[in-house]
């Protein structure tokens, strides 16, 4: 229960920065588009915002597994791939959202590896990888389907 009450949170968290993204903060997350980024800054903060809500939303109505773990290890994964903004804020010493020191940003730098960890525990989503790997040999496409179980006097196969 409590885990999908972090989901739901964390869906509504995504859908507020999202809807700033495009509205009312869209300057303050332009801010945080290194400029070695090869990218408008106006269409990252765009698709960015973009991809906010349709996670957040994803988070609010994606409730069974495997799906929910998966949904869970890909807004992970938009956490981690978001992270090279909020270290050029830090290093570019860019202010935005109220961070107007090296200490504000470096403390909220901090906070995006716990984003990392409440995708990733609200959603079960190691526990949903772990189980979702196909045996060794086996095709990984969409008619995959896992190893017989073992019987009684079957060898196992050698390792490696």
């Amino acid at each position: 229960m409590l885990s999908k009450v972090g989901q739901a949170v964390l869906g509504i968290f995504l859908i507020v920065a999202g809807t700033g993204h495009l509205t009312f903060a869209r300057d303050a997350f332009r801010a945080q588009v290194p400029p070695w980024l090869p990218l408008d800054p106006g269409f990252v903060v765009v698709a960015s915002g973009m991809a906010e809500l349709a996670l957040g939303l994803a988070l609010l109505t994606i409730w069974r597994q495997p799906a929910r773990g998966f949904l869970g290890a890909v807004v992970a994964t938009f956490f981690v791939a978001v992270l090279p903004g909020n270290i050029a804020q830090f290093t570019e010493h860019r202010d935005a959202f109220g961070l107007t020191t090296d200490t504000a940003r470096a403390v909220r730098l901090l906070f995006q590896p716990l984003l990392v960890l409440w995708a990733l525990a609200t959603t079960s989503a190691l526990r949903t990888l772990r189980a979702g790997r196909v045996s060794p040999g086996a095709s990984a496409g969409p008619s995959a389907r896992p190893a017989a179980p073992a019987r009684p006097g079957d060898v196992p196969p050698p390792p490696g």
